[in-house]
């Protein structure tokens, strides 16, 4: 539930919104009555406030949540979960000029991205309406009288903690295969964007969505993302985030044994051969790694360079880093937009500091100044970086590119594995051999031959290493949401015992 109430002082617009959480049907306040402001990244007003969702606003929608499961959703026909959630894809692209605003105004991306993040979202919800009833169990072979079967059932109630990069869509990436498996959700945004996925919560009822089925509670981390990953009656937990809240997710997860899927950060390579399409290749390093402001886990942010075409490749590439257009995400010209926080603008502006004492600087390098408000980095490109630097090591989830040259395809491999993350990479040649060698040498759980980063909901996402495990969307999105039960059934009509 959305209202707007007068907030006047110095960076705040004169309306701001009042969104509320919602719990088993309802939009409510948090019961501490707690808030939090939600931003503008380009004009830094607070546009909405929040509730401050804490551990008990956590436990109201994990028994709503329980009560929704165990009264009815887990023995809903699949037919009838995959309509509900062909629904939810008719309202999205009914509202997608609105939610994609929505999503540019509070997340700072430009407005033409968030309208195709409206399709993908839309898409999402298609497909696993239609996976619904392709969930199938096996009826098994065993040397014995008798028949032995495999079923598939819902996890159960699963708690999902989404990042603010693609706020809708990564909740759609987690909320649709939940429902179509006949699990029960309750759902974390991320506080700096929760806005879009709170507006899609006014058509859970019309969609055919019971109350209680899904909760989307708001707050921070520790206020309310530690109670959901540590509350006893959450059987799953789903995160997309960075590697070390990660690994703090996995220790409390630890102590119930819930089972938890992880999609983290990624530092990913991205490759060009001399012999690669030179125009496109130029293209495709700038797009991979600028792409939603460097805000992208999968974002290919490490480009190898072979040293035939190396400093033409640095020099096509500074040249066209230094048109890109920076600009509020709502005026459509825009090609990136501001980052979505002061504290993530601060961060990448440290790195690039970092990066000024590592490498040279061939494009951006700091903060427009062109810019009264926002908080914008320049796209920035440094060259002759050591795969060892920090800046082509560590994520740095903003627009910052590491060149970094290759001799031959062996070092390039080697180059290319020697990272602790392995979410993504790809590779730039003409010569289709060498594209194959390439890949199938790769540590990584995404690889594109001539292309980065588009993504369909039919494959696979995930990554290895410190990258995280399970994965998302096609049929593997499901799999992270059901159990495997045993079912024998004897046919031999002689008693059992010991013979």
């Amino acid at each position: 539930m959305v209202s707007t109430a007068r907030a006047p002082g110095k960076g705040r617009k004169s309306e701001v919104a009042r969104y509320q959480m919602y719990i088993d049907g309802k939009f409510v306040d948090a019961a501490g009555g707690k808030t939090f402001d939600v931003y503008d990244p380009a004009t830094e007003g607070v546009i909405a406030t929040c509730p401050a969702g804490e551990a008990e606003d956590v436990d109201r929608a994990v028994q709503a949540a329980v009560r929704a499961f165990y009264g009815g959703w887990r023995s809903v026909s699949a037919q009838e979960r995959g309509r509900v959630l062909f629904r939810l894809a008719e309202r999205v692209r009914a509202r997608r000029a609105e939610l994609a605003e929505l999503e540019t105004i509070n997340s700072g991306k430009p407005i033409v991205e968030s309208e195709y993040d409206m399709d993908d979202t839309a898409t999402c919800f298609e497909y696993y309406g239609g996976l619904a009833t392709k969930i199938n169990g096996e009826v098994l072979p065993v040397p014995a009288d008798a028949i032995a079967m495999a079923m598939r059932e819902p996890v159960g109630i699963a708690g999902q903690i989404i990042p603010w990069n693609y706020p809708l869509m990564m909740a759609a990436w987690k909320i649709a295969p939940a429902l179509a498996a006949g699990c029960t959700v309750v759902l974390k945004p991320a506080e700096q964007t929760p806005l879009s996925i709170l507006k899609l919560a006014e058509d859970f009822e019309a969609v055919g969505l019971p109350p209680g089925v899904v909760n989307v509670v708001t707050g921070d981390g520790p206020g309310a993302g530690a109670p959901l990953v540590a509350h006893p009656k959450v059987r799953k937990i789903a995160f997309t985030g960075s590697a070390e809240v990660g690994k703090l997710i996995m220790r409390s997860a630890a102590d119930q044994l819930k089972r938890v899927s992880l999609e983290l950060g990624g530092k990913s390579p991205n490759i060009f051969f001399s012999d690669a399409d030179f125009e496109n290749a130029v293209d495709g390093a700038l797009f991979g790694t600028f792409i939603n402001q460097g805000e992208v886990c999968s974002a290919g942010s490490r480009v190898l360079v072979q040293q035939d075409i190396y400093k033409k490749f640095v020099d096509a590439a500074a040249a066209k880093a230094k048109t890109i257009r920076l600009g509020p995400g709502v005026d459509r010209e825009t090609k990136m937009g501001p980052l979505v926080s002061a504290e993530q603008r601060d961060r990448v502006a440290s790195y690039l500091k970092v990066g000024r004492g590592e490498a040279k600087v061939a494009a951006g390098g700091g903060t427009p100044k062109e810019f009264d408000t926002g908080w914008y980095v320049e796209p920035t490109i440094f060259y002759d970086v050591d795969n060892g630097a920090r800046i082509a090591q560590e994520e740095i989830f903003g627009p910052v590119m590491s060149v970094i040259p290759f001799r031959d395809e062996a070092e390039a491999i080697r180059i290319a594995n020697e990272s602790p993350y392995g979410l993504a990479a790809a590779v730039w040649t003409r010569d289709i051999f060498k594209a194959f060698r390439v890949v199938k040498s790769l540590e990584a759980g995404i690889v594109w031959v001539n292309h980065m980063q588009p993504t369909f909901v039919e494959a696979p996402w995930g990554g290895y290493k410190m990258s995280g495990f399970g994965r998302e969307l096609g049929h593997w999105g499901v799999e992270e949401y059901l159990e495997t039960k045993q079912v024998f059934i004897n046919l031999d009509e002689k008693p059992i015992g010991w013979y």
